[in-house]
């Protein structure tokens, strides 16, 4: 599940982190595999402080969608295929399944759970979130010819 800030209006705030934990993989996409790609590059052509995009590679790395290499002729590189990373994976690693109530992996957690007019509301919000980010893939995100698959 995807712990998402509702910010005033109801709009769905993303974290830093899978921001530019998605932008660099995009990136890495779209340079494709010939060489590894240096932190600096990625960072300069998304506009991503150096430091912080070090950690998010770092961590995308622990993860599996990346292989980063140190030295001179060090960068990162793709782990898996573009189209085999959707966003749901990003998001779960870099954030962690939560969900907006915790009453919604457990209802017994609430007293209120039997007369809660919110959880239905709030599980189908989830599952909404959840299905976009499952069907979309770096791939889509890289390839602008491809179509990114938005439920409405």
């Amino acid at each position: 599940m995807l712990r998402l800030a509702l910010k005033a209006g109801g709009n769905v705030r993303v974290p830093m982190k899978v921001d530019y934990g998605v932008r660099a993989l995009v990136d890495l996409a779209q340079q494709g595999s010939v060489r590894p790609i240096r932190t600096n590059e990625i960072a300069k052509r998304q506009h991503i402080p150096e430091p912080y995009l070090d950690q998010v590679l770092t961590n995308l790395n622990k993860f599996g969608f990346i292989r980063s290499r140190r030295g001179p002729r060090g960068g990162h590189l793709l782990a898996r295929e573009a189209s085999d990373i959707t966003l749901s994976d990003v998001v779960a690693a870099l954030e962690g399944r939560t969900p907006p109530l915790d009453c919604i992996l457990n209802a017994d957690d609430c007293v209120l759970s039997g007369s809660c007019t919110q959880r239905d509301i709030w599980s189908g919000v989830e599952d909404a979130i959840q299905s976009v980010l499952t069907a979309t893939t770096i791939s889509e995100l890289a390839n602008p010819q491809v179509p990114v698959t938005v439920i409405r």
